[in-house]
């Protein structure tokens, strides 16, 4: 183990929560408890902070994979703290194939992405055709958060409508990232829950994401219920 995989090891257990530790593990079903710390996020965008004006956190992002799921966590908010796209890219590119849970995918959002916009999107192209299930997600994820506002395309809900999966953690994002269309992107996105454009379960959960969301008004989510697959 590498001087600064042991400091960092040593900083995650020293913020161990372990009530915490047994709330996080039963939201994430496909990561073994063993594997998390029980460190809150809060904590863990804090050391972010301090280790990314260090050196080694560049040492830090070439140790794959990681042993704990804070470590993941914690190598998501390095990669934030990168200033250049290109090396953004290239790490999140090389990081995605090891993530395993879809809170480690969620929280990773850097903000330069807001500035390459058009590149970003043709990069999402390639994550939305991988085979893996957390590069599909994250791609999706970048969808709902940066091109749903000034820089939507209807292009953009094509490709969501169009994926296809067995991975309930893909399906899930598909439904979020059509109910937050609906409530930013209305017209536009209402056609593709009109013409049951998603699957089945897909569509459901879309509609139901939606009548739980507070953007939406409630004549919008009397409609939508009646749009509901038996």
């Amino acid at each position: 183990m590498s001087n600064i995989e042991e400091e960092i090891r040593r900083r995650l257990f020293e913020l161990q929560d372990l009530k915490y530790k047994e709330f996080a593990s039963k939201l994430m079903p496909t990561v073994n408890p063993e594997t998390v710390i029980g460190v809150r996020t809060p904590d863990l965008r804090k050391l972010a902070r301090e280790f990314s004006k260090r050196q080694e956190a560049l040492e830090f992002l070439k140790i794959l994979p990681h042993a704990y799921y804070e470590e993941n966590n914690l190598h998501g908010f390095l990669i934030e703290t990168i200033k250049d796209y290109n090396a953004v890219v290239a790490a999140v590119d090389e990081f995605l194939p090891y993530i395993d849970n879809w809170a480690t995918c969620d929280l990773i959002s850097p903000k330069i992405f807001k500035k390459h916009l058009p590149e970003l999107f043709e990069k999402i192209k390639v994550w939305l055709l991988s085979d893996r299930t957390y590069t599909v997600r994250f791609g999706i994820g970048m969808l709902m958060s940066f091109y749903l506002d000034d820089a939507f395309q209807q292009e953009m809900l094509e490709l969501v409508a169009s994926l296809r999966s067995d991975e309930y953690y893909v399906n899930m994002m598909i439904a979020w990232y059509f109910a937050t269309a609906l409530a930013k992107q209305y017209e536009a996105s209402l056609p593709y829950i009109q013409e049951q454009r998603l699957e089945k379960w897909t569509h459901n959960k879309a509609i139901q994401k939606a009548i739980e969301s507070y953007r939406i008004s409630d004549e919008t989510k009397t409609y939508l219920r009646t749009l509901k697959v038996k």
